[in-house]
């Protein structure tokens, strides 16, 4: 009888202990074919890219997932999310920050969300928005350390340009109750997005429209039978040189135009090669380096 709490102790350090393993590993990557970056956290969260087609629903399906959760500025797909029998949840953020007052939403959203299927949350490619705010959501409900969250982002590649992402995840904890309850019990499937952000987010497909065809030798758009790499290149173009007349955009001063600027230039290179039938590869690829490089600048400049 003497021995009895002993063996109790012993099996609570041990669970104790096993939980802690448990929390300090690493996230698992996903074998996917439509979805990119997917990861499985702990109690049926996951993380990833953006889902964009019906084989990536069906993958989301076939891994249990019920609630879909966007941080990304792009509007959600909600007529193929609720043809596989899934919800959004839309909280876009920048890249700049998880401001708390956006991490107390992504907690509750969890948190409500719990219980009805797995969760799936993503920004466009899944490796810094999305990553970052499950990150401070597992911060919140899972017991992540800073040092734990710090390693997920570091898997998920995470980039360390970012910086306000990675400050925010470690500085954020677990909030207190009435925190959460001062929040709403639903969150909207599509959240109102600025104009400019709406153009940026579609620069971003053209851009990776390109990016695709580039690999297909230019031949076509993969996926996207009879759509010709020239395409994404003019709406691009086109976007950028409406976005000089956005009013929003002209309160953003001289360094966004001039960056603005040089993004419309390197466009219309690219569209114009991707027009000549006698431009070679070399040229075409020189001009994709081109068009990226200076969208990368306006981006880190000015997106957030």
């Amino acid at each position: 009888m003497k021995r009895l709490p002993l063996l109790l102790v012993s099996l609570l350090a041990l669970s104790i202990g096993n939980a802690i393993v448990r929390a300090q590993e690493p996230a698992k990557p996903v074998e996917t074919h439509a979805l990119h970056n997917v990861f499985q956290l702990d109690g049926g969260l996951f993380s990833g890219n953006s889902p964009d087609s019906e084989e990536s629903f069906r993958e989301l399906q076939k891994l249990g997932v019920k609630t879909i959760i966007s941080v990304d500025g792009s509007k959600p797909n909600l007529e193929l999310a609720h043809k596989f029998g899934m919800r959004y949840i839309h909280l876009p953020i920048g890249y700049d920050a998880v401001p708390r007052s956006r991490a107390l939403d992504l907690t509750k959203a969890v948190q409500l969300s719990t219980g009805a299927g797995r969760i799936y949350l993503h920004c466009h490619h899944g490796k810094h928005r999305g990553p970052a705010a499950i990150a401070a959501v597992c911060r919140a409900t899972r017991g992540w350390s800073a040092e734990r969250a710090d390693e997920f982002l570091k898997q998920a590649g995470t980039s360390p340009d970012y910086a306000g992402l990675h400050r925010d995840v470690r500085a954020y904890g677990i909030p207190g109750a009435d925190e959460l309850a001062r929040l709403p019990n639903t969150f909207p499937e599509v959240a109102p997005t600025p104009a400019l952000v709406d153009a940026m987010v579609a620069i971003d497909e053209h851009h990776d429209a390109l990016k695709a065809a580039q690999k297909a030798g230019w031949r076509e758009v993969p996926g996207h039978p009879g759509l010709t790499p020239d395409q994404p290149a003019v709406l691009a173009w086109e976007l950028l040189r409406e976005m000089a007349r956005e009013p929003e955009a002209k309160k953003l001063g001289a360094d966004y135009e001039k960056l603005r600027a040089d993004s419309e230039r390197t466009a219309d290179q690219l569209r114009q090669l991707l027009r000549d039938p006698n431009s070679d590869t070399t040229a075409r690829d020189a001009a994709l380096v081109g068009f990226s490089q200076s969208c990368g600048a306006c981006h880190k400049a000015h997106r957030n």
